[in-house]
Parts: structure tokens; sequence; C-alpha cells
């Protein structure tokens, strides 16, 4: 236990310390591995105070009774306005009050105590994490970017937003020279976004190359679009590290990722999706630029060697993060969460693995060391489940109770009649960010 930890303990005349909260008998992920044996998982305050084999003692009590602690999940990549409604004033603001709080209620439910939006209006994304930090709005914890930088006429402007262009000049920032791509990072950098995301391409072809026509449902007849020009891109990594920034990039073909990495990028959101990764060399450069690869198998499955690419990366020992791609419109936020852990697995990796990506992995991209590991002196996100995650990734499901900033966010074995919760402050772990 922390020095810090052990003087807030509060201790009982002749006996040992009493904690705010303890879950007892359990079996714990720490975020990297599956712990021998059951514990006792100690909270004070808003941090993990000790993870201990022997019995400890709380002002409050919950007996997993064999289940399992883990670390809160994190979902490193969502879009979290929903494009296909907000186009003006108006509807932003009807967004927010009567759909926005529902939204962040089904992550909490799902078990996803951090998600970051990497896309978002923002003034508005900036505004709900003031709010959540606040406790005047419940939700997880919220890291943004603000908007995705693209070149001009680049992924999304010219695609999801090419109809919507009220949204498209807030969702997104296009810039056509180095100036505007610095200024624009170093506006963001003084809006303390938490990182910085650039689209390098969507799927077009590379520099030189055949001409490539971004492909939906929504978009039947393709869309050419413009890449975001090396210069601009190196530009933009640079000013977001002047400004100790994490600079990831949307990439999704060989040649993109390895432009990217060798720019200076510190993660690739998607990675390689539309084409096999043959290039053994750009593994190895990943691994030599200690990057992150974020695969958003949710929805990147449709491209047939999106898995076989992830599983490659992984069983090279490439830093991965879960990030869904989780957008407003189809699914359920939290629930696409769940589903991307599942794919992941899928591809080849391990539960175990998959859980480590989603806990102390994302919490690696997202420049976050209090989150996504249970062991003292970290953030107390927690989730007590009631089967075993490691043995199948789909008893992420099987939720009993989440635990946000060391207080209560929600307890469904109380709603199945499992015995009394332990009380929570009426903020309901919101207030801290």
């Amino acid at each position: 236990m922390s020095q810090e930890s052990a003087a807030i303990a509060r201790a009982e005349p002749g006996g040992p310390a009493t904690y705010d909260l303890v879950i007892r008998r359990a079996h714990v992920f720490d975020g990297r591995q599956a712990l021998a044996g059951l514990y006792d998982v100690a909270v004070n305050g808003t941090e993990i105070a000790s993870v201990s084999a022997e019995p400890l003692k709380g002002g409050h009590e919950v007996d997993a009774a064999g289940g399992w602690v883990v670390p809160g999940l994190i979902d490193t990549h969502i879009h979290f306005y929903d494009v296909r409604t907000v186009s003006d004033a108006d509807s932003l603001r009807a967004f927010e009050e009567n759909e926005l709080p529902g939204k962040l209620e089904s992550f909490l439910d799902h078990g996803i105590t951090t998600i970051k939006s990497v896309g978002d209006p923002t003034d508005g994304i900036l505004n709900t994490r003031a709010r959540i930090a606040a406790g005047t709005l419940r939700g997880p914890r919220l890291l943004a970017t603000g908007c995705g930088i693209t070149g001009r006429d680049g992924h999304p402007a010219a695609t999801v937003f090419s109809g919507n262009p009220w949204a498209r000049e807030r969702f997104t920032g296009e810039v056509d020279s180095v100036q505007q791509i610095r200024d624009l990072v170093h506006h963001l950098a003084d809006r303390k976004v938490d990182a910085v995301k650039l689209l390098s391409e969507g799927a077009c072809a590379h520099s030189g190359g055949p001409t490539y026509l971004w492909r939906n449902p929504a978009f039947p007849d393709g869309v050419a679009l413009e890449r975001l020009p090396l210069d601009l891109l190196r530009a933009g990594i640079e000013a977001g590290h002047e400004r100790g920034l994490r600079v990831t990039v949307h990439t999704t073909q060989q040649a993109a990722a390895r432009e990217a990495i060798e720019a200076g990028a510190d993660g690739l959101e998607h990675g390689v999706t539309v084409e096999p990764l043959t290039d053994p060399s750009l593994i190895e450069l990943m691994l030599e630029h200690d990057i992150t690869y974020t695969p958003t198998l949710w929805i990147d499955d449709a491209h047939p060697d999106a898995r076989d690419n992830l599983e490659k990366v992984a069983e090279a020992g490439v830093h991965i993060a879960l990030g869904s791609d989780s957008f407003g419109g189809r699914g359920l936020f939290g629930a696409n969460t769940l589903e991307e852990a599942g794919l992941m697995v899928a591809a080849g990796m391990t539960p175990a693995q998959v859980l480590a990506a989603a806990t102390s992995g994302a919490a690696r991209q997202c420049v976050r060391p209090d989150l996504g590991t249970v062991a003292p002196g970290k953030r107390a996100d927690l989730l007590v489940l009631n089967a075993d995650p490691t043995a199948d990734i789909g008893n992420l499901r099987d939720l009993g109770m989440v635990i946000l900033n060391g207080e209560l966010a929600v307890d469904k074995r109380w709603a199945r009649g499992e015995g009394r919760p332990p009380a929570a402050s009426p903020q309901q772990g919101g207030n801290r960010p």
C-alpha cells in the first residue's frame, strides 16, 4: 500500500486499517495477467489502496464470491456526436440535451469507464468533458482530441460530411499548408485536448499510385480523396510533440502506415485493413518505434485482411489498444466495445491479450498510467464480473458492478437481489478527471 493510501486508511484502535471499500475474495486480472489465488481489493477515495491475499476490512464490503475483478475497460477510438442528426446549432443542442446523457450511461452499463473521442466537434466534446469532470453530467471518463485533422477534401470531410457543411467545419479540421496544420494543432493544444489525431488517408491510394475511390454503402458511387501531404503530416506530428501530445494517425494501407511511422507518429488508428500486411519490415518498424496499433475491427471487420493483419502484429509483440470506432447510429455504445473485444479474440488474440489491450494497453495509448491496472496507487476504476473473462471474453458481459473513481457507478448485483450495494455519492464517480 502506498504511503498516501496508508495515511488515509482509517485505523481501528488496536486493530487493522479499515478502507473505504473492500471487494472480498476475488480472482484478479491486473491489467496484464491473471493473479494466482483469491484477493481482497481495497479502495480509499479515488485510488486502489491494497491488493491483498490476506483479508482486509472495509467500511463497505462486497463479497465477490470467487468472481473476478478487472480494470475498467477503455475504448480508445469512438465518435460520440451523431453525424446523422447534428447539422446546425439547434440540432447540436438537441443532441446534447436529449441523447448525450443516455449514450454516456450506456458505456457505463457495459463496463467501459474511459472513452477517447477521436473526431467530434471540438467545442462540444470539450464542453462535455468538462461537465463530466465537474460532476454535472454522469458518464465515463472522457478523453478527446477535438476535431480530426485531414487534408483539404480528405476523409472524412469529403466523405462522411460531404452533404453536411456545418458539421464538416466542426468535426474536421481541413488544412492545406504546413502553417495551417501547425496553427491548428497548437490551437487544439491551447484548448487542452488529450491527444491529436491526423487522418493520413481514408483508404485512398498512396501518393503516386492509382486513384482509389472511397466506397461505403452511403456513397455507392465512391469518392475520390485527397491524401494529407507528407510535409503536412510531419508538421502536424512535430507540432503535437512540441506541446507534449501523443499523435496517432488514421491509416489503412501499408504504405501510409510506414509513412506515418517514419514521420514520427505514436500510433496507428486502424493500421492496415484494406490489403494483406505482407511487409515484415513494416512490423519491425512498428516495434522499433514503439507504435501502438488500434485495429478497430468493429468497423473494419468487413475487410477480409483486417483480422489476419491484427494477428500478425499481435504475434510479433506490437502494442495493441482496443478501439472500436463506434459511432452514433449503429449498434449501441458500450455493447460495440464488447463486440470489438470478441472480434479481436476471433482474429487470433487470446482473451488475456484482449483484456490487456482494453486496459493497460489502452491506458498506454492514452498516456494515462494511472488507469488500466489493478494495483495500489492506481485509479479505482474496477469491474466485478461473475465469470472468468480470461477463459471466455464473452464473460465481460456477465457484469456485476462498475466502480468509477472509487465510487459505485453501476450495480447489477443489487438489481438481481444479491445484497445491498455499497453507498455511493450522488455524483456517482463522474466528478474527477
